[in-house]
């Protein structure tokens, strides 16, 4: 029996996608609920360094989560929720190769680049897309928030509608997503992790509160939850070609729904 190799890998990779992506965009869909409805103790002078605190109940057991403004105490196990980014990421790299490196048409037909080349163009959206996040959030562009989504949002449909001409239809949607992710753990594993460890060896070393590092963190956290939702719409579309990027507008469809996906977030995020 002959045994298509490729189609397998694809396969259970994409089996470790979704699940690893299912962990990692529930816990923080999770996590942002919480901060949503946490409620002020009950004796705000008795804990002067809890913001909030939430009570719960699931699968018959009852948990009640407090939230410090600044690390206290130092547990014995902390979670820190990093490889359900880290293996999502992974696998979705993976899967980056396995479908369009090596199996669909990465290229147009008749393109005049190389697979080589187009691998190269593939990878440096990656890459040209972390650092414009960064360009864009880390500088005084991202100091008033509406202005620092629309030039992102402007930004993203400028890239689709350049890589419209240079990829597939069908890659040019991919590639938005994979994009997405990488500056998604990217925020998780070189801003909020690294903050939270600094955090801790402030309060290790008995220094003073950097609130800044906290505030950092949550933005990075909350751009997450916003790049969640357009992320999983271009991973469907591939469903879809007639209404998404089998059209010759699919580069503006991809612009509104990521502008969409915004507003869904925002939704799910703030109401829901």
């Amino acid at each position: 029996m002959d045994i298509n190799w490729l189609e397998w890998s694809n396969l259970i990779v994409r089996w470790f996608h979704v699940i690893a992506g299912i962990t990692w965009i529930g816990q923080t869909y999770l996590f942002n609920w919480m901060e949503r409805v946490l409620e002020p103790p009950p004796n705000p002078t008795a804990k002067p360094n809890i913001s909030g605190e939430l009570w719960m109940v699931h699968g018959g057991g009852f948990y009640l989560v407090e939230k410090q403004k600044w690390p206290e105490i130092m547990p014995r196990t902390l979670h820190w929720f990093k490889w359900e980014a880290g293996l999502t990421w992974i696998t979705g790299m993976l899967l980056l190769g396995i479908v369009y490196w090596v199996g669909a048409p990465l290229l147009p037909y008749g393109s005049a680049l190389s697979q080589a080349q187009g691998v190269g163009v593939s990878l440096g959206v990656l890459i040209g897309g972390y650092l414009a996040y960064h360009l864009i959030w880390d500088t005084t562009l991202g100091k008033s928030e509406p202005v620092g989504v629309l030039i992102s949002w402007a930004l993203i449909v400028l890239l689709a509608y350049e890589l419209s001409h240079v990829l597939s239809n069908r890659a040019v949607y991919l590639h938005v997503g994979a994009m997405f992710g990488t500056i998604m753990v990217s925020n998780v594993w070189l801003i909020i992790i690294p903050n939270q460890k600094k955090m801790m060896a402030i309060t290790a070393a008995g220094g003073p509160p950097q609130p800044e590092l906290a505030k950092r963190s949550a933005r990075c956290s909350r751009h997450n939850t916003f790049m969640s939702v357009p992320l999983i719409f271009t991973m469907i579309s591939n469903h879809f070609p007639d209404a998404t990027f089998g059209r010759g507008c699919g580069w503006a469809i991809l612009g509104g729904l990521v502008l969409f996906g915004f507003g869904a977030a925002k939704i799910i995020r703030d109401y829901l």
